[in-house]
């Protein structure tokens, strides 16, 4: 045998590996996460942007800058509250930009870790969201304010709960 032949075929080999592994990688990979001017409604925009086109790294690399920028200016906003903040005129509900985003961030990372598997890690971030961050409202596009933390508890309580059966899920019962 030639022993060319045998190095085309090792070369072929690991070309095919490479070619598998790349079409694998996860959408986004290896894109440069781009902050922007690093603002809390740049950073959350992104979040959504790229969860919506499924890149769940840069999702979640954006929510992550967010929160480690801007939680405890958030947590000061919410303490500040005893109840929503009026929605009109929005620019009262924009007062409390560093609370809203971050909030919705925590909601935002529930989502990530949910497409990724991770019932565990989205749980706690939802339970972040509606514990910490109950007063945060985010603005929708489609003209309204909706409340992350009002979605994120409900989505908790689908986490412990099996919908289709009202039982608890496997998790919550005692280990023998």
């Amino acid at each position: 045998m030639n022993s060319n032949f045998g190095i085309s075929i090792a070369l072929l080999k690991t070309a095919l590996a490479a070619t598998t592994l790349l079409f694998a990688l996860p959408p986004g990979y290896g894109q440069e996460i781009d902050f922007g001017d690093h603002r809390s409604s740049t950073l959350t925009s992104k979040a959504w942007d790229a969860l919506g086109g499924g890149n769940l790294t840069a999702a979640m690399t954006y929510v992550e800058k967010c929160i480690s920028l801007y939680q405890e200016e958030a947590k000061s906003m919410q303490a500040s509250l005893s109840t929503f903040p009026a929605q009109e005129p929005r620019e009262e509900t924009f007062k409390y930009w560093a609370l809203n985003d971050v909030g919705t961030c925590y909601f935002i990372m529930g989502e990530v870790l949910m497409k990724q598997g991770n019932t565990v890690g989205a749980k706690n971030a939802y339970d972040t969201c509606a514990r910490d961050f109950s007063f945060a409202q985010c603005w929708d596009p489609k003209g309204w304010f909706w409340k992350p933390g009002e979605a994120a508890k409900q989505k908790s309580l689908e986490l412990e709960y099996d919908v289709t059966t009202d039982q608890p899920t496997n998790a919550d019962w005692p280990s023998p």
